[in-house]
C-alpha cells in the first residue's frame, strides 16, 4: 500500500523556492534515504511531506488521501516526525517527553488509558532507554536526547516515519541500534524516509535512495542504481570507491 506520495512538491522560505518540483512515493515497508549537499532542500522536503511548511506548488497524498484534507491530529496519529534537534525549556523527564507522543490519541481531558502507558513503554523500551525513564532531559547528552526524540515519534505509532538526520549526535554503537530499529520498523510495514548526511549509514538502512541537489531530485531508485561513482562526482564533487563486503552491504570510500 502507498503510504505517501509527493507529485511536482515545491516550496521554501520567505518567498524563495528551496524544493523543485520533486516526485517521491513511500510504500509500506519501505525505508528512503534522502541524501544531497548541503543546501540541497533535505530538511525542507522532510517539512513539506510532513505538513509542517506549506508547498507553494504540487501535491501529498497520505494513505491515498490529499494531506491538505486531513486534520492535523489525525496526520499526529498517522506519521512521526524527528527533528533534528529540541531546545527543551521545561525540566521535563524522559518519560514526560516520549508520552507527549501519545498526545493525538488523547480527547479532552481524557487521562492516558493502559494503551497510552503500554505504547509509551514499548517506545523507550525500543530506544535502549529503559532505566533512564525519570532522567532529566536536559542532561542526557545529545545522543540519548535524539533517542529521547524518537520514542515519541514512537509512541504514537506511526504508519509513516520522517527523520531529518537522527544519527548525527550519535555514537557508531547507537547508529548500529538505530540501524536495527530502523529495520525492524520497516519489517513492520512501517515507511520511513531518513535524512543523512552518512552515505554509508543510508546503505545499511534504506532500501532506495532519493538525491537532491539545488532542490531538484537529482536521482532515485534503488541505492545498487543511485549510488554510483559518478553521482558523487556530479553532486558532491569527490571521488568515491564502492567495496563490496562479505555481508553483501557495500561501502562507500572517498578518495583525498
Amino acid at each position: 500500500m502507498m503510504l505517501l506520495a509527493a507529485r511536482a512538491l515545491a516550496g521554501g522560505y520567505g518567498g524563495a523556492e528551496v524544493v523543485r518540483m520533486v516526485d517521491l512515493d513511500v510504500a509500506e515497508g519501505d525505508c528512503v534515504a534522502v541524501l544531497g549537499p548541503n543546501g540541497a532542500g533535505k530538511s525542507t522536503l522532510l517539512r513539506l511531506l510532513a505538513g509542517i511548511l506549506p508547498a507553494t506548488s504540487g501535491t501529498v497524498e497520505l494513505r491515498g488521501r490529499p494531506l491538505a484534507s486531513w486534520r492535523r491530529r489525525e496526520v499526529a496519529q498517522t506519521m512521526g516526525f524527528v527533528p533534528q534537534s529540541v531546545s527543551f525549556a521545561f525540566p521535563l523527564t524522559v518519560a514526560e517527553v516520549v508520552q507527549q507522543g501519545r498526545a493525538p490519541h488523547l480527547g479532552p481531558w481524557r487521562p492516558p488509558s493502559p494503551r497510552d502507558h503500554a505504547a509509551v513503554a514499548a517506545a523507550i523500551e525500543r530506544v535502549g532507554l529503559v532505566g533512564r525513564e525519570h532522567a532529566a532531559v536536559q542532561r542526557l547528552s545529545g545522543g540519548e536526547r535524539q533517542l529521547v526524540l524518537l520514542a515519541r515519534a514512537l509512541a504514537s505509532e506511526p504508519r509513516v516515519l520522517l527523520l531529518d538526520e537522527p544519527a548525527t549526535a550519535l555514537d557508531v554503537g547507537h547508529q548500529l541500534e538505530l540501524v536495527a530499529i530502523l529495520r525492524e520498523l520497516t519489517g513492520e510495514g512501517v515507511g520511513t524516509i531518513v535524512v543523512v548526511h552518512d552515505w554509508n549509514f543510508a546503505l545499511r538502512v534504506a532500501n532506495r535512495v532519493a538525491v537532491l541537489h539545488h532542490g531538484w531530485l537529482h536521482a532515485a531508485g534503488s541505492a545498487a542504481q543511485v549510488l554510483r561513482p559518478d553521482l558523487f562526482r556530479e553532486v558532491f564533487g569527490v571521488e568515491v570507491e564502492l567495496i563490496e563486503r562479505p555481508d553483501g552491504v557495500p561501502v562507500l570510500v572517498p578518495h583525498g
